[in-house]
């Protein structure tokens, strides 16, 4: 039963390897079973690849199937219609095309499973780009929201900075009233007197402006120092948003590209395997000698192509005997005299009813 399989897998007629010897029939069921199993790494190969990009295992492994399917009907194709020639050249010839599509095919299955094979090593190429993009996104988003901070930071500083100076002004006048007052500067005179009233008063005043300036200039940094904040809230927020985009980089596109930055040799030697297996039916069929099913598919083809001979022979002379016949009756027809004068009379009353019906016509216009 398992063999019956493989020989129709093989793209062989049934009929004609079942009058061959048990060894044609071994050879063509090893190559029946060669286009299965490649089939069945097709579908193996496409489940994964479609895996990565449906996040549904249902869905690959249908669609698994159905590409499985498609390289199976290929393959057999390719085999079945590869025929033994009498020339080596003319088999050369007939083979380029069909090996060039069996070189495409390995191409499409080795990569997918180069992707779950070299699975770890693309996953660490993938956590270093992820990492990369991290910072990168960061330092974009960054900048985006730097220059408006730095120069709200600015003006924090400038307020800052402006109560500051009327501070060191106003310690300054009371040190000044304060030395008055103890004799140590000003009029050096111990007490408190008028100079020392002038610039207790000026200090006063100064102080006063230092409480007015402290309210408005503390009420302008907390709100400037929320906007910092609720900047910086929105780019943690965005950062937040846009991490997950980079966290999900590891679909079908971005694993090719990883995987073809990793050593090129071990990804090389894995196409060369699949190739293998991919060709060896066809090299197969190319350097082995002419065998018993060959001659028996030639002098079947050889069989039916005589009898279409034939039987178009046979058409285009029944085709040509018809013609000269129909020649020859018409021929005899022109001289007989009752066929004259039958269509003479039939003539003449076919003119008769034209004049009648003309002659009525003309009654009715009139």
């Amino acid at each position: 039963m398992l063999k019956r399989f493989f020989l129709l897998c093989s793209g062989a007629d049934l009929e004609l390897l079942q009058k061959c010897a048990n060894g044609e029939q071994n050879k063509y069921a090893g190559i029946g079973a060669t286009v299965f199993f490649t089939a069945l790494m097709a579908t193996i190969a496409a489940s994964y690849a479609l895996y990565k990009v449906f996040d549904n295992i249902y869905t690959a492994v249908f669609f698994g199937i159905i590409w499985g399917l498609l390289i199976f009907n290929l393959d057999r194709f390719i085999v079945s219609t590869i025929k033994k020639r009498d020339s080596k050249r003319k088999e050369i010839i007939q083979v380029l095309p069909r090996l060039l599509l069996a070189m495409i095919i390995a191409v499409v299955i080795s990569k997918p499973l180069e992707l779950k094979i070299f699975e770890k090593e693309i996953n660490q190429v993938l956590l270093t780009e992820k990492n990369q993009m991290t910072l990168n996104n960061k330092t974009q988003i960054a900048q985006q929201f730097t220059p408006e901070i730095e120069k709200i930071t600015i003006e924090v500083n400038a307020l800052k900075d402006e109560i500051h100076t009327k501070e060191n002004e106003v310690n300054a006048l009371y040190e000044t009233y304060i030395a008055e007052a103890e004799g140590r500067k000003g009029t050096k005179l111990l007490g408190k007197g008028p100079v020392y009233k002038e610039k207790r008063e000026k200090h006063d005043a100064a102080l006063a402006e230092l409480h007015e300036l402290k309210t408005k200039n503390e009420e302008k940094i907390q709100q400037k120092e929320a906007a910092i904040t609720s900047l910086l809230e929105n780019q943690k927020l965005i950062e937040t948003e846009t991490q997950p985009i980079i966290t999900n980089f590891d679909g079908l596109m971005a694993r090719v590209n990883a995987l073809n930055k990793l050593p090129w040799l071990p990804s090389f030697f894995i196409f060369l395997l699949f190739l293998a297996i991919e060709t060896a039916p066809i090299f197969a069929k190319l350097i082995s000698s002419k065998s018993e099913y060959d001659y028996k598919l030639e002098n079947h083809e050889s069989l039916v192509k005589t009898w279409i001979q034939q039987q178009v022979h046979q058409r285009e002379a029944i085709l040509q005997t018809d013609k000269e016949l129909n020649d020859r009756i018409y021929a005899d027809l022109k001289t007989e005299e009752e066929l004259y004068q039958y269509k003479q009379k039939t003539a003449r009353n076919l003119l008769k009813l034209q004049a009648d019906s003309f002659y009525k016509n003309q009654q009715k216009i009139l």
